[in-house]
C-alpha cells in the first residue's frame, strides 16, 4: 500500500466538471493499493498517516499532526502509484490491486479516517478525476507499507 501525502492549503477533486470533494488545510492523499494489501495493513497505514507531525508549531518546527491543526483529508484512489517503469517506456500496472478488492480497501481507508473524527472528503474510485491543490511548503511524503512495515 502506498500513500502519497501532500500537505496542502487547499485541494479539490472534480468529476465531469463538478467538484465532488474540497478541503482547506490538511492532506491530499493519493492512495495506491496492491493485490497483497489487507484491512490490517490499511489500519496501520491510516494510523501512521494521521500521526504524522508535518505541520509547523509556533517555533516553525514540524511538530504538529493533522488533528492539532484541525486539518482535513482529501483521499483519492491512484492505481498508478504501482506503475512499474523498469522495462520500456510504457508503465506496467500488474502490481496494482484489482478494482473490486482495491475499491473495498479504499472504502475501508475512508471509513477508518472518518472514525478518527477528522473531516474526510474523497474522490470517486475508477473515475476520470481532475485534482487541484495548493501544496503547502511544498511538503510531500510517501508512505510505502513495504518500507515501513515490511508488508
Amino acid at each position: 500500500m502506498r500513500f502519497l501525502i501532500q500537505r496542502v492549503s487547499e485541494a479539490s477533486v472534480s468529476v465531469d466538471d463538478k467538484v465532488i470533494g474540497r478541503i482547506g488545510k490538511g492532506f491530499l492523499v493519493l492512495i495506491g493499493i496492491s493485490d497483497t494489501d489487507t484491512e490490517m495493513l490499511a489500519e496501520k497505514m491510516v494510523k501512521k498517516m494521521i500521526g504524522l507531525r508535518i505541520f509547523e508549531d509556533e517555533n516553525g518546527k514540524t511538530n504538529l499532526d493533522l488533528k492539532s491543526v484541525d486539518g482535513r483529508l482529501l483521499l483519492i484512489s491512484q492505481f498508478t502509484l504501482y506503475a512499474d517503469c523498469r522495462k520500456g517506456n510504457r508503465p506496467s500496472f500488474v502490481k496494482a490491486g484489482k478494482p473490486e478488492s482495491a475499491n473495498h480497501l479504499y472504502e475501508k481507508i475512508i471509513s477508518l479516517c472518518k472514525e478518527t473524527g477528522i473531516v474526510v472528503e474523497q474522490g470517486c474510485f475508477g473515475a476520470d478525476m481532475k485534482v487541484s491543490l495548493l501544496n503547502d511548503g511544498p511538503f510531500t511524503v510517501v508512505l510505502d507499507s513495504m518500507e515501513i512495515f515490511g508488508e
